[in-house]
């Protein structure tokens, strides 16, 4: 009886919804603008070394951040609404209560795709945007992803 609460338990975490590996690699080579929301401009944040690495894999990164003017010599946007370039994947290092209205924005500038970094997950914006033809990855790090699938 434990046993079968703790796969239970697992499997409540397992996002049934999420792409394949063949998937989000072909997100990742068909991607060159990444609106990275909640990017800081601390070296030593995980979202400015995501940045950083994807930016050396030759995505172009939009910081999306309204304490900033600039981050990593990019301009950076108070919000995604703001952003006048299209945009092909929304990270977001945000905390889980802004996620929908985050996902709201993607949304609206029609953006490829959402990615939620590590443990950020959240059903109904995932569910909602998945209905407006976005793909979504929930608690995956674009960096870890990106070195696994394109080396």
């Amino acid at each position: 009886m434990a046993e079968k609460r703790i796969i239970e338990s697992i499997n409540c975490f397992i996002h049934h919804n999420e792409p394949r590996d063949e998937e989000v690699t072909l997100l990742l080579k068909k991607a060159r603008t990444i609106a990275i929301v909640g990017l800081s401009d601390t070296p030593t944040r995980d979202s400015h070394s995501v940045a950083l690495y994807m930016m050396e894999k030759g995505y172009k990164i939009i910081p999306v951040n309204p304490k900033c003017s600039e981050i990593l010599g990019e301009k950076s946007y108070p919000d995604l609404l703001s952003i006048p370039d299209k945009v092909d994947i929304v990270d977001i290092f945000r905390k889980t209560e802004f996620i929908a209205e985050i996902v709201d924005e993607a949304i609206k500038i029609k953006a490829g795709a959402v990615w939620m970094q590590l443990d950020l997950y959240h059903e109904q914006a995932a569910r909602k945007a998945r209905e407006a033809g976005l793909t979504v990855i929930e608690s995956k790090c674009i960096k870890i992803e990106h070195a696994v699938l394109l080396g």
